[in-house]
């Protein structure tokens, strides 16, 4: 090899390399998911107000109940057999028998999975409105079926979650554990970057006056 062609080598590695070095420079590693911990109270300031947008809201843009990590069960199964008082039996095709859960919406439990929902906390209508109508599809579907923090998606009386619909706390509480209801939605609004609208903002300032100003660790994502 010429002299000429290994100089020219030379000064087109050099140039990928100091190239790569700027952009690790310039947008370094994958971002890592961020702990947030904080007093109830404090956590409910740190949330961003704005304005809700409905506009072009549609349900189906949330693609839920899926089988992320193939095992034959979706992410409705994978929360009902982690949240099962008494474990069910998981047969051919995730079906399941047996088993006693618990709603701590209405106090009440239930032995039919026909029974139960699974709530989106924050509801998907209202995840849209506080900022997923900016979020990619697949952050979208990632946000329906999170089953990485427990209080994302909660197994709960049909009928109780079907009167919730896509309120917010300033519009409907369940019956039990207001309190711990209000912390999981400040946490699960923290987790995924919801903002709040100002009306829903001062009822939560409002209800956690009535709560115990405890701590909030979430990993945001």
């Amino acid at each position: 090899m010429s002299q000429t062609r290994v100089r020219t080598l030379i000064s087109a590695v050099a140039a990928l390399l100091t190239l790569a070095a700027t952009s690790f420079l310039t947008t370094g590693p994958a971002a890592a998911a961020e702990s947030y911990s904080a007093p109830l109270s404090e956590a409910i300031d740190h949330l961003d107000v704005a304005t809700e947008q409905r506009d072009g809201y549609d349900r189906d843009k949330f693609n839920h109940w899926v089988d992320a990590d193939g095992d034959g069960c979706d992410a409705r199964d994978e929360v009902l057999i982690a949240e099962a008082d008494d474990p069910p039996t998981v047969g051919s095709g995730c079906s399941l028998s047996g088993g006693r859960w618990y709603s701590y919406y209405d106090g009440v439990s239930h032995t039919q999975t026909s029974d139960i929902d699974i709530d989106h906390l924050v509801p998907l209508a209202e995840a849209w409105d506080s900022g997923a109508h900016d979020w990619s599809a697949s952050r979208r579907e990632s946000y329906a079926n999170d089953l990485g923090d427990y209080r994302t998606l909660v197994g709960v009386t049909d009928s109780v979650n079907q009167a919730k619909g896509d309120q917010d706390p300033a519009e409907w509480l369940p019956e039990e554990q207001q309190c711990r209801y209000l912390r999981e939605f400040v946490a699960v609004k923290i987790r995924w970057s919801l903002a709040v609208d100002s009306t829903e903002k001062a009822a939560l300032e409002d209800l956690a006056g009535d709560c115990e100003n405890s701590t909030i660790t979430v990993t945001v994502v």
